[in-house]
């Protein structure tokens, strides 16, 4: 568990800016939800096995919790996932019109040296 943390602390460091930043978190929080849903599926196995139905009860109750707040996390993902990429596909396309618009810029370099030769 504290691995899975200094992940999620990691991912903060790394300045991403905001629809990839809440994705990235989200993820790291999921992660965190997984290794939850994992012990308390165990630890509900083990009490039915050993009889206990009071404790069994309430660690299903947990467990269940856990997965709605994950399948809550896969939703919100997907919207946020989507608007990263929208993002994502905004900068890459400001990129290809810089870069095109560079060539236009030397091209006219060109053509006004012609010009004055």
């Amino acid at each position: 568990m504290i691995g899975i943390l200094q992940e999620g602390e990691e991912l903060m460091d790394k300045g991403y800016d905001g629809s990839v930043m809440d994705a990235a978190l989200i993820s790291a929080a999921q992660r965190v939800e997984h290794y939850e849903i994992a012990a308390y599926g165990c630890v509900h196995t083990w009490a039915q096995e050993l009889g206990e139905e009071n404790v069994a009860e309430l660690l299903e109750r947990t467990l269940n919790e856990e997965k709605e707040t994950d399948a809550k996390l896969s939703e919100l993902a997907e919207q946020i996932n989507a608007s990263a990429n929208s993002e994502a596909e905004g900068e890459l396309d400001e990129g290809e019109e810089e870069e095109q618009e560079e060539p236009e810029t030397t091209e006219r370099k060109g053509k006004s040296r012609s010009a004055n030769a």
